[in-house]
């Protein structure tokens, strides 16, 4: 499994090891320097490859010191699922109940401040936004509920906290689903305080594919 042959020896990498249920403590306890260093297959100029002999690795795999770090190493990556399952349920459970604070604006103080910030992030772009219209110029008040939605979502960003002991990347981490859960959350306080922007929430909802508001 994950061997190959280099100079009439079988060799397995490092990602072979991995296949066999290596760990890279394990590689560096039972077996130590690589046997030989070759050329990356697929990147020429990238790291050597480190090659194991695949005789030293089967002879090592029969010994009772693989069986018995083998078996605690599985009890430490079960703990550290378990652990890592326990603090998803813990950053969902305060998704779900932490309470989202929406500013409270007068009509004509929000689309002030939503025209502000779009202007701002168009200049950050160095571009027009997506409709083409450039803020500074006339204004079609009809199309301000999606940068009033934007400029709420804006203000309410600092709720991302929420998602910073969860892991970037991985689905086992968790942080999608809990991300999710927090636009929705944010898109319903939205539409909550301001009725007229709910159809405009339960679309940005929808397009970014995490359902309608929750009611």
């Amino acid at each position: 499994m994950g061997g190959h042959a280099e100079d009439g020896q079988r060799y397995v990498s490092l990602a072979g090891l991995r296949v066999r249920g290596w760990t890279g403590g394990m590689v560096h306890r039972l077996l130590g320097a690589a046997d030989r260093l070759s050329v990356n297959p697929r990147f020429r100029d990238a790291p050597r490859v480190r090659l194991y002999r695949l005789d030293r690795v089967e002879a090592a795999e029969r010994s009772d010191e693989f069986r018995a770090v083998a078996e605690s190493s599985g009890r430490r990556s079960e703990a550290v699922r378990a652990a890592m399952r326990r603090r998803r349920e813990d950053v969902l459970e305060r998704i779900r109940n932490e309470p989202i604070d929406v500013p409270r604006l007068d009509p004509g103080t929000l689309a002030l401040r939503a025209v502000e910030h779009r202007a701002r992030r168009e200049a950050e772009w160095g571009r027009t936004g997506g409709d083409g219209r450039i803020v500074n110029g006339p204004v079609d008040r009809s199309s301000l509920d999606p940068w009033k939605v934007d400029y709420l979502r804006h203000r309410l960003r600092h709720y991302d906290q929420l998602l910073e002991t969860l892991p970037g990347h991985g689905r086992s981490s968790g942080r999608s689903e809990a991300a999710t859960l927090l636009r929705e959350r944010i898109c319903a306080a939205i539409a909550e305080a301001y009725p007229p922007l709910a159809q405009e929430c339960e679309r940005q909802a929808r397009d970014q594919g995490v359902g309608p508001p929750l009611q």
